[in-house]
């Protein structure tokens, strides 16, 4: 058993690794077709991979250990919180993670970036920290709502059961389950840091804040696991909001489930490209009145509603 779950965890975490860089290809051409552009090829975010791992790795003497660390720690937790999530499959760690756990990990994607851009110490890169600090303060709630929502109803907290369509129960499909969908897509694209939610590096205005004082290698890895978070998320929203069809086995279960992601993946294309960007007040408002509604949601939840 041991094995098989060792086994689980690798295949996930290279299923992601390999399919992240496509998943960002895909967005960009489709971004390109919609602004009436020809856009770049769909192997190209491979390319940009090797090309940044390639370069040399300029480091002084004086570069904070949490400026060295941060991007490892990024791609890290996101290829954990891979592991937690049935991809089509069975989930690898079924049985031993619970959904507190995966609020952690998903907090602590987020706070990789806030070190990364507080141990460079650039005006623009903690501007950029600042903005992903009220940006996670006031987002990272509505995912732990919605898992806690889904616990509720399955009256655990085991993530192979609440990454089920718990949110739905097992009478049908109640007012909290429909709140917590609407809530979740409209917030979606700001929990894969793309327009019109990218206000944290928002390249015209603080040029990559966070990130901007970061190249080669230690870039390659922030930016893979971006990459890897627009699948890893887009893969969360589909096995807590629309499971149905996914447990139908190898094959037609692993394409209904891609199939689905692929859906999320054009969804947020289509907002990024026909949408600017928020400022971080008007972000921030529209995460508040999200959170209002998960939050009566959650509470929808408890009473069984």
């Amino acid at each position: 058993m041991e094995l098989l779950t060792i086994l689980g965890c690798v295949a996930n975490a290279g299923l992601v690794l390999a399919l992240a860089p496509l998943g960002e290809g895909v967005l960009r051409k489709v971004t390109a077709r919609l602004q009436s552009r020809q856009g770049p090829p769909l192997l190209q975010p491979y390319f940009d991979l090797l090309k940044l791992l390639g370069k040399e790795d300029i480091e002084s003497g004086e570069t904070p250990r949490v400026q060295r660390g941060a991007g490892y720690l990024a791609l890290a937790t996101v290829l954990t919180v891979a592991c937690l999530l049935p991809l089509g499959f069975r989930t690898p760690l079924a049985g031993v993670g619970d959904v507190i756990l995966l609020v952690y990990l998903i907090t602590l994607a987020g706070i990789c970036t806030l070190l990364a851009g507080w141990g460079a110490g650039s005006t623009y890169a903690l501007l950029g920290s600042s903005r992903e600090m009220m940006t996670m303060m006031a987002l990272e709630p509505l995912f732990a709502v919605s898992l806690v929502a889904g616990a509720v109803q399955t009256g655990s907290c085991q993530v192979d059961r609440v990454l089920d369509g718990s949110v739905y129960g097992t009478g049908g499909v109640p007012w909290s389950g429909l709140i917590l969908l609407m809530t979740m897509a409209l917030a979606f694209p700001a929990f894969v840091q793309r327009l019109p939610f990218d206000v944290a590096e928002a390249e015209t205005e603080i040029m990559e804040g966070a990130l901007i004082e970061y190249s080669g290698p230690k870039l390659a890895l922030f930016k893979y696991a971006q990459m890897v978070k627009l699948l890893v998320y887009s893969a969360l929203f589909v096995a807590l909001f629309v499971p149905w069809g996914s447990d139908r086995g190898f094959p037609l279960g692993w394409v209904l489930f891609w199939g689905k992601v692929l859906v999320m993946v054009l969804l947020v294309t289509a907002v990024a490209a026909s949408h600017a960007r928020y400022r971080i007040d008007q972000a921030l408002r529209h995460f508040a009145r999200l959170l209002a509604f998960a939050v009566g949601a959650l509470v929808l939840a408890c009473y069984g509603l």
